[in-house]
């Protein structure tokens, strides 16, 4: 097979749906020869943040010299940004081959059709076993109880924020959310968790109780603050096992603070067990790379995307964007599209109001809403706008509209910004198929 033809069989697997449950990789894992069991593993769940949070983890292990490997979705533009060894993405050669691989040991079984997200788990765990990884951070793809990576034995397991998302598959409460989440807790495995609300915080607990996993909680076992007040640099003061003061990341945003603390933690416990991992975290920090998280993909006009893709997501750039305002940027320029099964009016809410133009595009993607419909709630909230027909066309008005001191800001959906991505030229294959 070509890579197209590949990337094409994969997406096609989407007709088996979603299958929650570990039978089908436990069988898959068993037919390859436990491939997941050939690496250390951190294991991320959570509703925001994950993605950011593990791309700090595998930065902090790389720098301590040891051969990385990282697994996260869904992707931006191309599929390789899914599964990287040392900071590098998979070849579209490997994808090819393995793919290769686990469909013809899936053939040779009757009865047996794994989905996408199982086939590429398996891709992603056999790659790094060939590829001799030594540690592995590895994303939760939804939930975490019934998620296909729940397959791993971590030696930390991570919970980032939660809120309420994929009502349809884990719930319709915070408590429902948080337990399956929780289900990544396992027996004697310790846990680091970011601040949560009491009923999430309470269901964490309980699990960790039940499966005499180390509790380590953000703002008790350990914290971190804001070192500086310039809105161009976030700097942060943390306090653990160790202290550090005056630490740069890399990445935008306020909100990155906590998910820092959250990474920095894990290594403070991975080293009481592996002595060389000891030592300061400055290097990691500051070198990490992480698509789609105000990251600005062009100069003239500025163009920064973020994938806010539900309320509190949208809350946390809003509040990046407000420190903008008056400042580095005179005005707003939002192109937005969001997902039909999301919480639309919570996402739009906090961020209309900054905008002195909006835009709105339906991503090519089945799931999507139609720029009419948000045209709707935004009137519904007092807020006109103007529709168009793709992000790619939204992208191009929202240029013309552009004056020196405006700033364009893409969110809503991380299909939404892989489109965009496309339109300033970084193209990918099979776009609007990123699940």
């Amino acid at each position: 097979m070509i890579y197209a033809d590949t990337i094409a069989y994969l997406y096609g697997l989407q007709k088996h749906g979603m299958k929650f449950g570990l039978d089908n990789t436990r069988r898959l894992m068993s037919l390859l020869g436990e491939p997941h069991t050939s690496f250390s593993s951190i294991h991320v769940a959570g509703t925001n943040g994950k993605g950011s949070t593990s791309a700090m983890i595998e930065s902090l292990l790389r720098t301590k010299g040891v051969r990385t490997g990282l697994f996260t979705s869904p992707h931006l533009v191309s599929f390789t940004e899914r599964i990287r060894v040392n900071g590098e993405e998979i070849s579209e050669y490997a994808v090819v081959e393995l793919a290769d691989e686990v469909r013809k040991v899936v053939s040779g079984v009757g009865d047996f059709c794994p989905t996408f997200f199982e086939v590429v788990t398996a891709i992603a765990f056999l790659h790094f076993m060939r590829m001799k990884v030594e540690w592995a951070v590895v994303e939760v793809g939804m939930g975490g109880r019934l998620d296909a990576t729940n397959i791993i034995q971590p030696e930390v397991a991570v919970i980032t924020s939660i809120g309420i998302d994929h009502s349809e598959f884990l719930g319709d409460t915070l408590e429902d959310i948080a337990r399956e989440k929780a289900g990544i807790i396992k027996q004697g495995v310790p846990l680091v968790t970011a601040e949560q609300c009491p009923e999430v915080m309470g269901v964490i607990q309980q699990r960790c109780d039940e499966k005499e996993a180390p509790l380590f909680r953000f703002h008790s076992e350990f914290s971190a603050e804001r070192a500086s007040r310039d809105s161009a640099v976030v700097s942060l003061h943390y306090q653990g096992k160790n202290a550090y003061r005056d630490v740069t990341l890399s990445l935008a945003g306020e909100h990155q603070i906590v998910n820092a603390a959250l990474a920095i933690k894990v290594i403070e416990i991975v080293s009481e067990k592996y002595p060389e991992m000891d030592g300061d975290i400055r290097e990691g920090l500051e070198a990490v790379r992480w698509p789609g998280r105000l990251e600005m993909i062009k100069a003239n006009p500025p163009i920064l995307i973020d994938g806010a893709h539900n309320p509190p997501a949208a809350r946390a750039l809003s509040a990046h964007l407000q420190k903008l305002l008056g400042t580095t940027y005179r005005r707003i320029i939002m192109v937005a599209g969001v997902m039909a099964d999301k919480d639309i009016g919570g996402i739009l809410k906090p961020l209309l109001p900054l905008a002195s133009e909006i835009i709105f595009a339906s991503p090519a993607y089945g799931r999507a809403a139609s720029a009419k419909k948000l045209g709707e709630v935004a009137a519904a909230m007092g807020h006109a706008s103007k529709t168009a027909e793709s992000v790619a066309r939204a992208l191009s008005m929202a240029e013309s509209l552009a004056e020196p001191g405006d700033l364009i800001v893409v969110t809503g959906s991380f299909y939404t910004l892989g489109e965009a991505k496309e339109a300033v030229g970084q193209k990918g294959i099979l776009a609007g198929l990123r699940e």
